[in-house]
């Protein structure tokens, strides 16, 4: 059974959006493209090259795939053997669209049922970049084996993020972490289960409590 890895560029405001370049994705009015160029270090690079070190197929949203498409198999200088590296690797993508995926051993996914049994068959492992809307539908299906953060110090307001209102709710089990002297901090997670809400209040309410949770029954509070 091939695992499904998750590696992600944010800010620490959670936002993922056009971290390469600022013509990368500028939907929505995003202004901020190429924001990650600065805060690249090479403790950054080593986890980018252990996350590639070995075989791997992509999974990609249709908008990340474009956006790859239209850059790797064209890479050229310090860029061109990770190029290389993608455009040899199976690239499937997850989309309802019958748009064509000219880019070489690219393969369509029409469902997240379709990406279950993917993952049930023999292959290499299974990573994803970008693709923001693919990971509330993964957790929800429970096929994320991994989710790697690698979270950069600037805070940008506005753009896509990782997580939104539509992601289940799920705890995580940290496995690895470091910190660069540039603060960057690069954590890896794995899904664990259901959240289980606890409580530190008290077992007898005051009658403040009381009466506060009356007003927010009314829509007063």
């Amino acid at each position: 059974m091939r695992k499904l890895t998750g590696a992600v560029f944010q800010s620490l405001d959670g936002v993922i959006q056009a971290p390469g370049a600022p013509e990368e994705d500028r939907s929505g009015g995003f202004a901020l493209g190429g924001w990650l160029a600065n805060h690249f270090d090479e403790a950054a690079g080593d986890q980018i090259d252990r996350l590639f070190a070995g075989s791997f197929d992509l999974l990609l949203g249709r908008r990340t795939y474009d956006i790859f498409a239209a850059y790797w198999p064209f890479a050229k200088d310090e860029n061109a053997a990770m190029g290389a590296m993608f455009t040899k690797a199976g690239k499937y993508v997850l989309t309802r669209g019958q748009q064509p995926l000219p880019w070489e051993n690219s393969h369509r996914l029409e469902s997240i049922e379709a990406l279950a049994e993917l993952k049930q068959g023999d292959g290499p492992d299974l990573i994803i970049q970008g693709s923001s809307t693919l990971y509330p539908q993964l957790l929800r299906a429970q096929l994320l084996d991994r989710l790697i953060l690698m979270t950069f110090p600037v805070v940008l307001g506005k753009g896509k993020r990782l997580f939104d209102e539509n992601t289940p709710p799920r705890t995580m089990r940290m496995v690895e972490h470091k910190v660069s002297t540039a603060g960057n901090v690069f954590a890896t997670y794995e899904p664990t289960g259901e959240v289980r809400p606890g409580s530190f209040a008290s077992e007898e309410p005051s009658e403040a409590e009381l009466r506060r949770r009356e007003k927010i029954e009314e829509g007063a509070w």
